[in-house]
């Protein structure tokens, strides 16, 4: 989803397959948006996968992971942004804590549940 300190602004849902950028807003929030168009906020599902290519080293260390790697998009239950990622290694960071530059690439979009309606049927017997 956009989180909301980003509602300020235009967005739009993410495309499988396209390439974004880890952005800072002129409010200051980290959210996705497209390389070249920082003005409008890119909205992900939460439980999508993503791969993440940049990094920073000091996060590399902190979080014992590498330069790249696959998360999936999830919501935060604590803190002031609710956008984050989880990491295979099952370390959950806000997308503040990313900071702006890193590559993102949807890999896979999080499909519905497809919830199977039971219908009854009644029949009039005559």
């Amino acid at each position: 989803m956009c989180d909301y300190s980003l509602e300020m602004y235009a967005s739009r849902p993410a495309r499988e397959s396209e390439k974004y950028v880890t952005t800072r807003f002129p409010s200051g929030s980290i959210g996705l948006a497209a390389p070249g168009d920082c003005t409008t906020a890119v909205c992900v599902q939460y439980d999508t996968h993503l791969k993440l290519e940049g990094i920073s080293s000091d996060l590399q260390t902190r979080l014992g992971i590498r330069d790249e790697e696959h998360v999936t998009f999830a919501r935060l239950e604590h803190g002031a942004y609710r956008d984050g990622v989880k990491f295979g290694n099952g370390k959950e960071i806000s997308l503040q804590l990313l900071g702006s530059g890193v590559g993102v690439t949807l890999v896979e979009v999080a499909k519905p549940e497809i919830v199977r309606e039971r219908r009854v049927v009644l029949e009039t017997i005559d």
